[in-house]
């Protein structure tokens, strides 16, 4: 008998008071907002509310692994065609920058695939999204690492070669974490088409070496390397930016597919994005100099031209890394600027086309 007179009020206050109207016609649309939001907003939801997507985690992921498999099949191969020990300790030293940027690039991916899946499923908390990034880029870590031990020679260049690279992959994975996650999948794919780039542009450095005057003294060879080295660079932050604001673009178009009011995405996360592979390049550097240290020092101490060259190396390695990060940091900002002038002279009428109504 209480559940009709209960009702019988409710419909009563409904249809008397306004703002009861209100009130009742509102529990409605929450319960049907809560029940759709399992297969709607929690799976590809990249509106204000939801989380932002990384659209095609899985491929880079595939990729950056690919690319640090190749780095360690490369760099083992490399150590295990030397002829004494000494040159397997030379080697290894110039090989390891490769494989922490490898390392680096692939812990970050896999992470970002892994917080992505968060995503989809509705998880978004900061707190989850980082152990799960970190935790990612440990597994990772730990495989790399496993497979140098148990594919290289079992000496102390092999441990640090293998502790450096797991160290490199969580801190990749760490930085997944971050909930902006279309601008950290664009700092990874254009981290690894960098990667790429730079080793294939290591077949164009002989013909350079010759454009730019190398010749037969020390000076000339000097001065040669040097623009080599800078066309590199450059080139290599050209394409990290466009390839940066490409993704950034191709994320955008499909969060408007799900969610036409999905918000834009401003400068700065172009510019980061842009900046984000200099910015990896000087991270790894740093991984390489506090992690391998001993690896660098044993390396140096082999001969006054092998100190030399580590030094050399490490500088230029630095210079590249900063080309890399103004020159990418600018091309992305430029090319989302670019976008920009017909939608502000769009907007400025409408004021305006309000005073003649009034």
């Amino acid at each position: 008998m209480d559940q009709p007179a209960r009702a019988d009020g409710t419909t009563a206050t409904a249809t008397n008071q306004p703002a009861g109207d209100t009130g009742a016609t509102s529990q409605p649309a929450r319960a049907d907002t809560d029940a759709g939001d399992p297969p709607g907003a929690n799976a590809d939801d990249t509106g204000p509310g939801g989380p932002a997507l990384a659209p095609g985690a899985a491929v880079f992921a595939l990729l950056a692994l690919g690319w640090l498999a190749a780095m360690l099949w490369s760099t083992r191969e490399a150590i295990s065609s030397a002829a004494a020990g000494i040159t397997a300790i030379s080697l290894s030293a110039f090989a390891l920058p490769g494989v922490i940027s490898a390392a680096l690039v692939a812990g970050a991916a896999f992470a970002l695939l892994g917080v992505d899946l968060l995503a989809r499923r509705g998880s978004d908390r900061v707190t989850l999204r980082f152990v799960a990034a970190v935790a990612t880029g440990l597994l990772v870590g730990l495989a790399a690492a496993f497979a140098i031990n148990l594919t290289y020679a079992d000496n102390a260049t092999t441990n640090v070669i293998a502790g450096t690279t797991a160290a490199a992959a969580i801190i990749g994975g760490a930085l997944a974490g971050a909930r902006t996650a279309p601008v950290v999948g664009a700092v990874v794919a254009a981290t690894l088409g960098t990667l790429i780039f730079v080793v294939a542009f290591s077949r164009a450095r002989d013909p350079l070496f010759d454009l730019f005057g190398a010749g037969d003294t020390q000076e000339s060879l000097v001065n040669a390397a040097k623009w080599v080295s800078r066309t590199e660079s450059l080139l290599a932050g050209l394409l990290a930016g466009l390839l940066a604001f490409g993704y950034l673009t191709w994320a955008r178009r499909r969060a408007l597919r799900r969610d036409p009011a999905a918000p834009a995405l401003r400068w700065p996360g172009y510019l980061l994005a842009g900046a984000g592979p200099g910015l990896l390049l000087l991270l790894a550097e740093v991984i390489i100099r506090v992690g391998g240290r001993s690896l660098l020092d044993l390396a140096g101490a082999l001969s006054e031209a092998d100190a030399v060259a580590q030094t050399t190396l490490g500088t230029s390695r630095v210079d590249n890394g900063i080309w890399v990060l103004f020159v990418g940091a600018l091309t992305a900002v430029i090319a989302f600027g670019r976008t920009l002038g017909p939608g502000h002279a769009d907007d400025e009428p409408e004021p305006v086309e309000a005073e003649p109504g009034r």
